[in-house]
């Protein structure tokens, strides 16, 4: 598993045949990382919880999600906690600030659980891509490479193996292509963790 933006630069500087950084500064090919991030984000962004939240004092059906770092979408949230079936709130979200759609008045300071989708992080401390998921950011941030390299040499060139401008451009488009059909493969396999919105029963 990557540690951090170094460890997957590394990669693809092997991918690229260009370990002695000849080609791409370190900078660019971070660039090129934080692209195919942003893209896996859109389709396969990370599934998390958060327990920490509580019910204020006194009581209202408001809840400050703000601390809930890299939020792409709230996916529902569950109130009361730990019942079977789980009961599921409805909900609306107003900047950071996610009111329960209940009739009556939540218990204070009991607990609520957020159930969400967050953006990956790839920095010079951390990556929270999933090991599975690692080839897939390199092939996209390869294809991305290739194509900025052509366009800033304005396709005069060839990268290491004798291929011409227009047969880089090509392979660099069918990098782009498979990792396009590789996002969309996942996220069509992936199930929700749990129904966004679902109708909660009544019971308190």
């Amino acid at each position: 598993m990557a540690a951090n933006i170094a460890a997957l630069r590394s990669r693809l500087r092997t991918d690229l045949a260009d370990p002695a950084a000849e080609r791409w500064t370190d900078d660019e090919l971070d660039r090129h990382i934080q692209h195919a991030t942003r893209d896996l984000n859109r389709s396969v962004p990370r599934e998390l919880v958060d327990a920490t939240l509580a019910i204020s004092n006194p009581p209202c059906r408001e809840l400050d999600i703000s601390c809930l770092t890299d939020l792409i979408k709230v996916v529902t949230v569950e109130y009361p906690v730990d019942g079977y079936p789980r009961r599921l709130r409805r909900f609306e979200l107003w900047g950071s600030t996610l009111s329960l759609l209940m009739d009556h008045m939540p218990e204070a300071n009991a607990p609520v659980t957020i159930y969400y989708t967050a953006r990956h992080t790839v920095d010079a401390n951390t990556c929270t891509v999933a090991p599975y998921l690692e080839d897939m950011v390199l092939l996209g941030a390869a294809g991305y490479a290739l194509l900025g390299f052509l366009a800033a040499t304005h396709d005069r060139v060839t990268v290491g193996d004798g291929r011409t401008a227009q047969e880089l451009r090509t392979h660099a488009s069918d990098l782009l292509m498979q990792f396009r059909q590789d996002l969309m493969s996942i996220k069509r396999e992936r199930q929700p963790v749990l129904v966004g919105g679902a109708p909660a029963e009544d019971g308190r």
